[in-house]
Formats: C-alpha cells, structure tokens, sequence
C-alpha cells in the first residue's frame, strides 16, 4: 500500500473518545492510512476490557472492531503509571476514581494519593493493536516519561494530560499543543513504530 495511492488504507480506530481520535488522526496524516471511527461505519461496541495488560485489551478492541465491520481495525490501550503507587493506576487508568470515567476525578485521586510523596515520576504507557485483512495481529508499545504535579493545569489534552509534566516541555501535556506532544508522547511512539511496521512489510511508504 503506498503513502501516495489514490485509495488509502481505510482502518476503523476502535474509540469514541475524540481527543484520542483527533491525535491519531494527526499522527497518521500522509500515512496511506484513513482513519474513521465506529460511528462513522455504522458500529457502535461496548467491548468488556477484561486484559490484565495493555496490549491484551488493545488486542480485545481491535479483534471486535475487525470483526463486526470487516475493515482493518486499530485499538489503543494506554494509561499511567505512577511509580511511587506500585504503578498504579495502570490498566485501571480511565476508571482508577470509580465509574463512570472521569478525568477530574482522576486526577484529584492521583493528587491526593502522591500528597507528601516525593518519589513524583510517572510514565504513559500506549499498547496498539492492529488487526489486518487475514486476520495477521501486529502489536507495539510506547512509552513517555515524566511526573506528577500538584494541581491540573491546561485544558488541551485528557485524561491525565493536566498533572503530567514534561521538563523538556517546561509545562503539561495539557499545556502543550497538539504537536508538542505528540512528539512526545507514548502514542506517538508507539504510532511511530507501528507505521515502520507496516512500511517494512509493504502495507505503506514512506511519506
């Protein structure tokens, strides 16, 4: 598949959070790969993330996606890992206060849990899951590093955008701007190594 045919890879991103899809959007431009999301193929799922890993519930996401469209699909599975909390919230990252998700509500138990702690470093981890037409998996992972701060600040990004500082950024992922951190960021590594995945095996060229 190449970077500069008239007919794209057309792949189902198995999200309906729009910051998550707006990212990969970006991240995949000039790739030969269009992203669309359930609701634009007519498919809306509920898939249990029951995996003990990210990559087991990337994996979940994308083989149900696959399969109730019949397009190639994509899943992410990311969350935060704070290291001083045993590497909570982990797998448990978008639910960690309690149901239903809340971004604010989770960063205000992170906050309060790292209170007085002094160990503030934290990573973002990003599984994807790639489900191809034979039904060939392909899976990476991503990772960034940084750590918590003591109060939210920024409204550009989600989840725990706002307490997840960069020294290199001097300011949040909800400070930065789209780009900045998707230079950064654990989904766009590992976009990044999904995409020479694909190249090396033919599915895209180089932009």
């Amino acid at each position: 598949m190449s970077a500069r045919s008239e007919t794209p890879l057309r792949v189902v991103l198995a999200t309906t959070n729009r910051g998550k899809l707006a990212d990969f959007r970006l991240l995949f431009h000039d790739s030969g790969i269009d992203l669309v999301s359930p609701a634009e193929v007519g498919v809306a799922l509920d898939v249990a993330e029951t995996g003990e890993t990210f990559v087991e519930n990337a994996l979940l996401k994308a083989r149900a996606h696959a399969a109730a469209t019949g397009l190639p699909a994509l899943a992410d599975d990311s969350g935060l890992i704070a290291h001083a909390l045993g590497d909570e919230p982990g797998v448990r990252s978008a639910r960690y206060a309690g149901e239903p998700s809340d971004d604010h509500a989770n960063n205000r138990l992170l906050i309060d849990k790292l209170r007085g702690v002094a160990d503030r470093g934290a990573s973002f981890i990003c599984a994807l899951a790639m489900v191809l037409p034979g039904g060939r998996e392909i899976t990476v992972e991503g990772r960034c590093d940084g750590r918590i701060i003591e109060e939210e600040r920024g409204t550009n990004g989600f989840g725990y955008d706002s307490v997840f500082f960069r020294d290199d950024l001097g300011r949040t992922f909800g400070e930065a701007t789209r780009e900045e951190k998707n230079a950064r960021s654990h989904r766009g590594a590992a976009a990044r190594a999904l995409l020479e995945r694909l190249r090396r095996d033919g599915f895209t060229d180089p932009p």
